[in-house]
């Protein structure tokens, strides 16, 4: 155990000395995650709330219902945030400016005339360069609308079946009141699954930091090859350690590159963008099993290798293969055809799944991809191990 951590340490030393590691497994996956980031926020959108401006110049009963009771609740979910403005010209102008998305505006005599049965409107002002946001602001509207107008329509029914003695003012008002609370014939309820899809900020960092964990991890065993071209393997073997120790030695610097890359880069894109990875705990569960995984398919790789040179590009085109089957750059899974099922084939997918499920469930959720990755970690681990005791008979 002892030569294992000093040959790990060893290793460990040189690869920070001369900052490959540092730059593959850091520097180069902070950059494209943040340059990532830049490019595609316009495309994809951003996660802000659709500001919605409300100006009520009416101020009567049915108005204050729409304000407090529709737009209340509207406010409350998180994805619409209500802005109440005092007139209706700062409100256009705010909306003609950006700073709004789309404006409601309930025009002075609303309440009356809709108590009075007459016809009444309100106002959708829409800024030209949201139109969802505008479309979103008119169904809101219109929602209350058709359901000011079953109303109307409950109490007319009523008053039609009665006859002229029971249109009396109070039995009118009663009516409505009494429709009004009534529940809506048909609802529609919203029984949506919880996200399972990154946000873009996490996407990118994630995909990132997985993809050039298979770039970090091939220094230790690489390393292995070097030594044995440079004639120091053959007198590691010579000296009184173990040939399981010398490979251990080396696999746990792959290990230990991986994690210390992981590490930094988690902390530094969720400092830095904002990324949420989710529970800490089942993050480490997903991050440690990508790791075991990444450290067993290239230590595989590089068995099949002559030299370090052949074993680094062998292992970077695998390496690049399984990071865009994996869906590390785009989401691969929402490919059709025969693409979208080749992704599981990738750790990597199984990485990327893992903390889309960990967003949107329960720690339970990491198991099966967690659980996926390390069997490609024994699969891969327990084959190499096999040649790498032959690659150390020198």
């Amino acid at each position: 155990m002892r030569a294992t951590l000093l040959i790990c340490g060893k290793d460990l030393k040189t690869r920070l000395r001369d900052r490959s590691a540092v730059l593959i497994g850091i520097v180069v996956p902070l950059g494209l995650a943040l340059i990532f980031n830049s490019i595609f926020g316009g495309i994809t959108g951003n996660s802000k709330a659709i500001a919605l401006g409300v100006v009520n110049a009416d101020r009567g009963a049915a108005s204050a219902r729409f304000v407090s009771g529709v737009l209340g609740a509207v406010g409350r979910t998180g994805v619409i945030a209500i802005h109440v403005e005092p007139t209706a010209a700062r409100a256009r102008a705010l909306a003609a400016n950006g700073t709004l998305d789309a404006v409601i505006v309930i025009p002075a005599g609303f309440s009356a005339r809709v108590a009075a049965q007459r016809p009444a409107a309100m106002q959708v002002i829409g800024n030209v360069g949201n139109p969802i946001s505008t479309e979103i602001a008119r169904s809101i509207a219109g929602s209350y609308a058709a359901d000011l107008n079953r109303v109307r329509l409950s109490v007319a029914t009523v008053l039609a079946a009665g006859g002229s003695s029971a249109g009396s003012p109070a039995r009118v008002q009663a009516l409505a009141a009494r429709a009004a609370a009534a529940a809506a014939p048909v609802a529609v309820a919203d029984v949506s699954a919880k996200s399972k899809q990154l946000d873009q900020k996490s996407f990118f960092a994630a995909g990132m930091a997985v993809f050039f964990l298979f770039f970090t991890v091939q220094f230790g065993v690489t390393s292995l090859l070097e030594e044995r071209n440079d004639g120091t393997l053959a007198r590691l073997v010579a000296a009184p350690i173990s040939r399981v120790s010398i490979i251990a030695g080396k696999l746990l610097t792959s290990f230990m590159l991986g994690l210390i890359s992981m590490f930094v880069l988690v902390v530094a894109t969720t400092v830095l963008f904002h990324a949420s990875w989710g529970n800490p705990v089942g993050v480490a569960v997903l991050v440690i099993s990508a790791i075991l995984a990444a450290t067993g398919i290239m230590a595989l790789i590089a068995t099949f290798a002559k030299n370090s040179e052949q074993a680094a590009n062998w292992q970077s085109v695998v390496a690049v293969v399984l990071g865009l089957l994996g869906g590390t750059f785009f989401p691969v899974s929402l490919a059709p055809g025969i693409l979208s099922r080749l992704t599981f084939v990738a750790p990597q997918a199984w990485f990327m799944r893992g903390l889309g499920d960990l967003r949107g469930g329960s720690l339970s959720a990491v198991w099966v991809p967690a659980l996926a990755m390390l069997v490609f970690a024994a699969v891969s681990s327990g084959i190499a191990l096999t040649r790498l005791r032959h690659m150390t008979e020198v």
